[in-house]
């Protein structure tokens, strides 16, 4: 699996590339994860409702093709999106969310951080406050999209929205639970996580 930085990366831009790939790839071709930020924006899914929008502050709104309702990204929130061939590794959606979360759990444990996820709304959970989102959408055999996990994001353009679809869900950071430690450390530990997971599915 090749993992690809892209550093502070355009929403719009990134979505399409996402597409494009997934629409050409050939079923030999690696999965790819794509770890970046974006620029302060808010996403809407496929299905997601413009009531869970309070209050946008001049942040900008995409309606997108993920699953799931409304989140945020900005700087400081890193984003992997999982570009996986889903046939091909022989798993079902519901298995690669639970991969996915897992990945991010097993990263807070190693600072000592309990969390876990929920059936009813995809992400992880830190004593009820989200710290990472979770969004896909399957092409081809194929998805795009990924995860979301708040490092040393700016929490306040959350309270312009229903996070995720829930009214007054409460959300965190890593650097919120006293994970004092620089960012790319994090994303480095998620990235491990995440080909584990991965390829344990094969």
């Amino acid at each position: 699996m090749i993992t690809r930085e892209l550093g502070l990366s355009d929403y719009q831009q990134t979505w399409s590339a996402m597409r494009e790939y997934t629409d050409n790839r050939q079923a030999d071709d690696e999965d790819e994860l794509w770890v970046c930020e974006h620029p302060p924006v808010y996403t809407l899914g496929q299905a997601g409702k413009r009531e869970h929008i309070l209050n946008t502050s001049g942040i900008p709104v995409i309606q997108t093709d993920r699953g799931g309702q409304v989140t945020y990204h900005g700087p400081g929130q890193v984003v992997i999106y999982t570009l996986i061939n889903l046939r091909r590794a022989g798993l079902g959606v519901r298995d690669l969310v639970i991969r996915l979360e897992n990945s991010v759990i097993d990263t807070l444990a190693e600072y000592a951080i309990m969390a876990s996820g929920r059936r009813d709304a995809p992400g992880v959970y830190v004593d009820d406050a989200k710290i990472a989102a979770l969004g896909l959408r399957v092409r081809r055999g194929c998805t795009y999209h990924g995860l979301a996990l708040n490092i040393d994001v700016d929490l306040a353009p959350f309270n312009g929205i229903n996070p995720c679809g829930f009214r007054d869900l409460a959300v965190t950071s890593t650097r919120e639970l006293g994970i004092n430690v620089p960012g790319k450390v994090i994303i480095a530990a998620l990235v491990t996580q995440l080909h584990h997971q991965l390829r344990t599915a094969r």
